[in-house]
């Protein structure tokens, strides 16, 4: 319960935020004097240029959260199919798709994602398509021990004594039984990938034209915020960083619980 308050209040400030925000970061008439301390008119202060950074931080979980549900979209897309071949089929097709599904496991996810924004280029789809793809290869794993377990279940037996086709047999009685895993599985591939946005965007590598956590604090560091002891320009999005990631992480093993039989019997 913890964790859904705290999520449906980031979800409910990122749509909301024109009206939450006093003023529009994107509008340069709204400037005010930089780096100024926290005020009855400024909240949390302003950063280097003047804008307000309590409406930065608004309009940031708009971004934050936008790429945490875009690049979970296309892991678990990428991660179903996959396990889902694997362990319907198994053979040679299983023992490929699995050594693919190692090398994203074993090959570290940071310099990766780093590496390949840095060639693609710093934007928003760029960065959406690399985190997507490269951390789709956990889900692939649970939705394959899922399916292995599934299909020597009677009902497939029954369903392909009749002539059940493949397709058939996957998505009317394989697929439907790994939806509660895909998702419990999709609220946390939500907050690896906010964390793993907020990383390369602090490290410089972030979509400069889209106001995001990650980026609020590359600025703060690049304007030597920590020097002038300037905590109103730091902390903040931090926190906001923390938030959502701990609170998709709660309701996800919330929901890993609700989900698994085997969890529940151990409560």
């Amino acid at each position: 319960m913890v964790g859904m308050i705290i999520l449906l209040a980031l979800i409910g400030m990122a749509v909301l935020a024109p009206l939450l925000a006093p003023y529009d970061p994107y509008n340069l008439d709204s400037l005010g004097e930089s780096m100024q301390g926290p005020t009855a008119e400024h909240w949390l202060g302003t950063d280097e240029v003047g804008r307000d950074l309590f409406s930065l931080n608004i309009y940031g979980a708009r971004i934050s959260l936008l790429i945490g549900f875009c690049c979970a979209f296309i892991s678990i897309l990428i991660g179903t199919v996959v396990g889902l071949l694997a362990g319907y089929f198994g053979g040679w097709i299983d023992d490929l798709l699995m050594r693919v599904t190692d090398l994203f496991i074993v090959i570290p996810r940071l310099p990766l994602v780093l590496i390949t924004v840095a060639v693609l280029g710093a934007s928003l789809f760029n960065m959406i398509l690399v985190i997507g793809i490269l951390i789709w290869a956990g889900t692939a794993r649970i939705i394959r021990v899922q399916t292995l377990s599934l299909k020597k279940r009677q009902f497939v037996e029954r369903a392909r004594s009749l002539g059940a086709s493949h397709f058939h047999i996957v998505r009317r009685h394989i697929l439907p039984n790994v939806m509660p895993l895909v998702f419990a599985n999709t609220v946390l591939v939500i907050a690896t990938s906010i964390y793993l946005e907020s990383t390369v965007s602090f490290l410089g590598l972030g979509d400069p034209t889209h106001i995001s956590w990650g980026m609020i604090l590359h600025y703060a560091f690049v304007s030597l915020a920590m020097a002038f002891e300037a905590y109103w320009y730091l902390i903040p999005p931090g926190v906001m960083i923390v938030l959502a990631v701990l609170s998709f992480t709660m309701c996800g093993y919330a929901l890993d619980e609700v989900l698994n039989p085997k969890l529940r019997q151990r409560r």
